[in-house]
């Protein structure tokens, strides 16, 4: 296969000399961004009431919430090649754009749902792609720039700023919704996603594309060892994300436990101590040690819920699952892109995060199966063992996780 020639921009990055520096103003930059556009989408988890606002059920919800997911996992192959061809900084702009204007879209909605789903339902496949867009391009904006010495802690630092964004986010649409409204709603999240575009204006492009007589297709990255090894671990990472996050307040509420928020400040707390304290340690020992004790962290905090008791468990359960979590993440987005050439690293971004998205799909409707015929204890054993089958991925697969220098002739 014939390879397309490129640049990392890395040491052109004005305030980044030499190659250990790491929070320097495109870091940051870009990581404002990411906080803020992330803000933007996830302040869409209390869309379901508008959904019921409108005369809508649980399966109108259930359809505009997967929608997004679907999209942006579907659009992930298109996405990260065009990532590869025209820039990461460029890639993140449209996504900050779809997440700019698209919410003012909503407005237009008014009425019983009846009368609007079927043009409701291509916008939020829109704001899938928009999310695919930025996800994607920021963590390979994030990998291009970052010493290859400190992959796990600048990865890992880097993504604190989408879980903030991540928890922000619905404090942010619930308290507008409520006491403004939802066209206020929508205009702030317009205003979110804006301030997320211009926030990363500033940032040099971090790949520069050479003229290239063929490219590297979607599938031939999917191919190789290292990355579906990682990708097929992401997955089902994944589908313990959407245990954690669509399973564990209505387990809660069900047996008579408060707060359930406790778990999730324990999750987010524990994600972030660990990304930054935990950082410089992964990137000592490697990811291969760094990622079977992750795992299982995170597949014995969900195991740990279907022991729930009381609000202790739920806490220590919370605290498991995200410090693995914390790990977990920045190591396999670290093995996946080390050592590789710029022209697929958007690929392989695609691939990995899409992975997860996949896994989160997938996850939440099979998950929720488990859940109607045999219960939430089930479905949290289900849940953690399918994370936990992760270290037999990668035992099994233990040579192909291993970094090596790559060629894609």
């Amino acid at each position: 296969m014939k390879t397309c020639k490129s640049t990392l921009a890395v040491d052109s990055l004005p305030s980044a000399p030499g190659n250990s520096f790491l929070f320097h103003r495109a870091f940051m930059a870009m990581a404002l961004g990411n906080f803020f556009v992330g803000s933007s989408f996830n302040s869409f988890a209390i869309f379901p009431l508008f959904v019921g606002e409108h005369g809508g059920n649980r399966v109108d919800v259930g359809i505009l919430m997967g929608a997004v997911m679907f999209s942006s996992v579907a659009c992930r192959p298109w996405i990260s090649s065009m990532i590869d061809r025209m820039g990461r900084k460029r890639g993140f702009a449209i996504g900050a754009l779809i997440m700019s204007v698209l919410p003012l879209v909503y407005l237009l909605f008014r009425g019983d749902l009846s009368s609007f789903f079927w043009l409701l339902l291509p916008v939020r496949l829109l704001h899938g792609i928009g999310l695919a867009l930025c996800i994607t391009a920021a963590f390979t904006y994030a990998g291009d720039i970052i010493p290859e010495g400190r992959l796990n802690e600048g990865i890992g630092i880097f993504g604190i700023s989408g879980l903030i964004g991540m928890a922000l986010g619905p404090v942010i649409g619930e308290l507008v919704s409520v006491h403004l409204g939802f066209s206020a709603f929508f205009l702030v999240a317009a205003g979110l996603g804006t301030v997320g575009f211009l926030a990363h204006l500033s940032v040099p492009e971090s790949y520069v594309r050479k003229p290239v007589r063929e490219s590297v297709s979607f599938l031939s990255v999917l191919r190789k060892d290292r990355v579906l090894s990682v990708a097929l671990v992401g997955f089902l990472f994944g589908v313990g994300l959407a245990a954690a996050s669509s399973f564990v307040a209505p387990f809660a509420y069900e047996a008579g436990l408060s707060p359930v928020s406790s778990y999730y400040v324990a999750y987010s707390f524990a994600a972030i101590l660990t990304r930054i304290v935990g950082g410089r340690f992964s990137d000592r020992v490697g990811e291969s040690r760094i990622i079977p004790m992750a795992l299982g962290l995170t597949g014995g905090g969900l195991l740990l819920l279907a022991f729930l008791s009381g609000s202790p468990t739920l806490i220590v359960s919370g605290l498991l699952t995200g410090c693995g979590h914390g790990f977990l993440f920045p190591s396999l987005n670290a093995l996946a892109i080390r050592d590789e050439p710029g022209e697929v690293r958007g690929r392989i971004t695609g691939v990995f995060t899409g992975s997860i998205d996949a896994g989160v799909f997938l996850g939440s409707v099979a998950l929720g199966y488990v859940g109607q015929w045999a219960g939430f204890r089930s479905l949290f054993l289900a849940a953690g063992a399918a994370v936990l089958s992760g270290l037999a991925v990668f035992r099994l697969r233990n040579g192909g996780l291993k970094p090596s220098p790559s060629s894609w002739r």
